[in-house]
């Protein structure tokens, strides 16, 4: 598959103030790790899933992607062509501005008050592909029945909105100025859930219809599970885990993905997991220590190991790495990776 979008050693680091004031001249200000060397792919028509629990860095690493947010270092190619070099604010006036769209988690707050639903879509497409009034009208009009808005709504306030509509207005207007690839930061999170099934079944229409790709961010693992081919799982600022969702489901390889996956509820006793409880504190995001693994803390079989060497996202069969010093594995897959204990479950982070 050609590659649409790569991200190649991501970084975003934030200023720590000191109470009272900036830290002293001859003292290096701490700083937040929010993302710290993240690489990943998309391609072509795929869908990719990314999840992790609250503060892991998804939203900081999904806005850097889609130029909201300036990378500390690392480097963004999109259609082999360097975007990660340039600044956030110029990169919002380039006509490859179009190519990477953005559907919001709070269709309320990412709308204009003052602006109506026509208005809403409109604007990008008056920013980024200007054109006459009246093909204009006539763009708005087509997204709006492809998004299954009815034009009468189009003249409406977004208070005047349910949240379901005001859903399609935020993908009709991502989708007006005809992107690539559409990033979803959990677009159906504050939607009743009723809604949510018809939005998911919208965007999957829609990916269908147009050929888009997608980056899919979500707290409903079986949400990802059903949409993406391949998903990310996030920790502390890392990826320490990607592969085929078919496989990560299937036998998570990190410690973290297991606790994750043993937490969706499920009405079949068959398909139920043991609830792994994860104890322990979350390794603290200011200045960690790059020879700790970010999950020893709350690893429950962690050795000397992971506090003397932090693990690096290695290959551990095809198509699928894991940042662990002793991943669980298929027993297949055993052979492949060198130190894993075969038939054992010793995972350490």
């Amino acid at each position: 598959m050609t590659v649409l979008l790569e991200a190649r050693g991501l970084v975003k680091r934030f200023a720590v103030k000191k109470d009272g004031g900036w830290w002293p001249l001859n003292r290096r200000p701490s700083q937040i790790f929010a993302v710290d060397g993240v690489s990943f792919s998309v391609a072509e028509g795929e869908t990719v899933g990314l999840v992790g629990e609250s503060g892991c860095g998804k939203s900081t690493l999904v806005r850097i992607v889609a130029r909201l947010l300036d990378a500390t270092s690392g480097e963004i190619t999109f259609g082999g062509a360097d975007i990660g070099s340039v600044p956030a604010r110029q990169f919002g006036r380039m006509p490859q501005r179009a190519n990477i769209q953005m559907v919001f988690q709070d269709p309320t707050d990412s709308l204009n008050p003052r602006f109506t639903a026509f208005d809403a879509i409109a604007d990008p497409v008056r920013r980024l592909r200007p054109m006459r009034r009246a093909d204009l009208k006539a763009r708005v009009f087509e997204m709006a029945r492809l998004c299954g808005l009815p034009e009468e709504l189009l003249s409406r306030f977004p208070h005047q909105l349910s949240g379901g509509q005001k859903a399609r207005v935020g993908i009709a207007r991502a989708l007006a100025v005809e992107p690539k690839l559409l990033i979803l930061d959990e677009p159906t999170s504050a939607l009743d859930v009723s809604v949510q099934v018809v939005i998911l079944h919208l965007l999957q229409e829609l990916k269908e219809r147009l050929g888009l790709s997608y980056l899919f961010i979500s707290h409903d693992l079986n949400v990802v599970r059903l949409l993406c081919k391949r998903v990310l799982v996030m920790y502390a600022g890392r990826i320490v885990e990607q592969g085929s969702t078919a496989d990560v489901f299937g036998a998570p390889a990190h410690p973290y993905t297991a606790a994750l996956l043993s937490a969706i509820p499920s009405m079949s006793t068959e398909g139920r997991r043991a609830r792994i409880v994860l104890t322990g504190e979350p390794v603290s995001p200011i200045d960690p220590d790059p020879n700790v693994c970010r999950f020893y803390s709350r690893c429950p079989s962690g050795t000397s190991l992971c506090t003397s060497a932090g693990p690096a996202l290695v290959p551990v069969g095809s198509g699928r790495e894991v940042a662990c010093h002793f991943p669980r594995l298929a027993q297949s897959e055993v052979g492949r990776v060198e130190g894993v204990r075969a038939g054992s479950y010793n995972t350490t982070g």
